[in-house]
């Protein structure tokens, strides 16, 4: 059985008189209800300082509100032996964070934002961290409304990809903290569903969503450097839709100064500034931040110290479980039978993805070029993190995040595989299994509440 929208296996019709809109809509505020409970639940109860990078994240905001301008990156602002005293001894009030300035070559927009809330909470860390909760919930509404832009009908699929986003444990610790990966984030999945509408709609009804795109991208780029894949991924997507369409050359182009010109022209008030503090060609400030952080491990130090073959055992390890909780600063790991039952569940997905490839589902061109977008992100993402960890040591699956809705999306389809499967053998059913890959959901939330009380309160607090 294929729906309308060309996934075998998934066909809903209305529910108790709610059309599969109305169906979404609920789903996606229920789950932003309890994503928004449990993540103020992270913010409340994990110990300060006690996600990775907050304090330099705070004092870049501290720096804005009291000094009234942007800070400068300087060699001393990372100490690795301070920081590891720091992490080791639970960043006890004796020892002040001030000193932890690494941050302060990011971009501005998240730290402006957050300027009013230091200011009208008097340096309060919890309010912030209330503020990082609020964008991660527009994360989430936005990673579940790219998806029913692509499959519009498809409320679980939707709902499964929002779930999964709002729901990862690692995820939740992180949107609960001071740093700007929530907002960063946020640009991300309200980009992913701009360009989806893009690729979706024609060309002079798309022209006010190319405009917001342009935007959008160009808020991403003064937010954080993850944000950039979203200039990569808006190319390809252009190139997609003119490509399907057929588009003539100039009308291309004129698409293209519509989303890049205004991205550009936004970028440049940061690069700019840049150039004018660190000189060429350093426009991010990350060449400077590569000499700052003196003492961070190198990756050649640890090849030569455990050898090749160990590292990469550590690399992937540490990448899964991070990515999924490893809380603190790296140090507090769920029980190893956590960490088994979520690789079944990986092993699993794939499976079911495997299934959903060779049953090759007649997608429409939107739908086929939206999963290439996505697919295009996820590697990007990817190759970014394998290339930062050429130089340092920083196997830290949370990374991968700007990549959480193909992430999800492909987590969704895996689990659209074993509903295809079951279905096929009992179609009496088929109104039950559709609604299985939803099943991941409320599995994710209570391993998120089992991981703040279990693991990281006992740990930290």
């Amino acid at each position: 059985m294929t729906s309308e929208n060309g996934l075998p296996g998934i066909h809903l019709e209305s529910m108790a008189g709610l059309s599969p809109t109305r169906i979404l809509w609920v789903g996606l505020r229920l789950i932003v209800g309890v994503y928004c409970v449990v993540a103020v639940l992270y913010a409340i109860y994990t110990p300060a300082w006690q996600v990775p990078d907050e304090p330099a994240h705070y004092n870049y905001i501290r720096h804005l509100a009291e000094e009234r301008s942007f800070p400068v990156l300087e060699f001393g602002d990372y100490d690795q032996q301070y920081l590891s005293t720091l992490t080791s001894s639970g960043f006890p009030p004796e020892l002040s964070i001030e000193p932890l300035e690494y941050e302060d070559h990011q971009p501005p927009l998240y730290y402006l934002l957050s300027t009013p809330v230091f200011l009208a909470s008097d340096g309060e860390l919890l309010p912030i961290r209330l503020l990082s909760v609020l964008l991660g919930a527009g994360v989430i509404a936005f990673s579940g409304l790219g998806v029913w832009t692509l499959f519009p009908g498809n409320a679980p699929l939707a709902i499964t990809v929002a779930g999964v986003v709002a729901f990862v444990p690692q995820h939740v610790a992180m949107l609960a903290g001071v740093n700007n990966d929530s907002l960063s984030e946020f640009w991300i999945a309200f980009g992913l569903w701009l360009l989806f509408l893009c690729m979706t709609s024609n060309i002079k009804r798309s022209r006010r969503w190319y405009l917001a795109l342009g935007i959008v991208i160009g808020l991403g780029l003064l937010t954080k450097t993850l944000a950039y894949v979203l200039v990569p991924v808006a190319a390809i997507g252009l190139f997609l839709k003119s490509r399907r369409e057929n588009l003539e050359w100039r009308q291309t182009v004129r698409i293209g100064l519509w989303i890049f010109v205004p991205a550009g022209l936004l970028g440049l008030l940061w690069w700019g500034r840049n150039l004018s503090v660190y000189g060429w060609p350093d426009l991010l400030g990350l060449q400077r931040h590569n000499l700052v952080v003196l003492g961070q491990p190198r990756t050649a130090e640890w090849i030569e110290q455990f050898g090749a073959g160990e590292y990469a055992r550590r690399f992937f390890q540490t990448t899964f479980n991070s990515f999924w909780g490893q809380f603190g600063w790296m140090g507090v790991l769920m029980d190893a039978r956590v960490y088994l039952l979520l690789q079944l569940l990986t092993g699993a997905i794939l499976l079911g993805g495997a299934y959903v490839l060779w049953l090759s589902p007649a997608l429409g061109s939107p739908q086929r070029d939206g999963l290439w977008t996505l697919f295009a992100m996820a590697a990007i993402t990817t190759v970014l993190y394998l290339g930062y960890n050429v130089e340092f040591v920083q196997h830290q699956g949370r990374y991968l995040f700007p990549a959480l809705t193909p992430l999800a999306t492909g987590v969704a389809f895996g689990l659209v595989g074993w509903s295809t499967f079951l279905t096929r053998q009992w179609p009496g059913n088929a109104r039950l299994f559709v609604w299985l890959p939803v099943v991941i959901v409320p599995f994710l939330a209570a391993l998120s509440l089992f991981a703040l009380f279990r693991f990281i309160v006992p740990a930290l607090g």
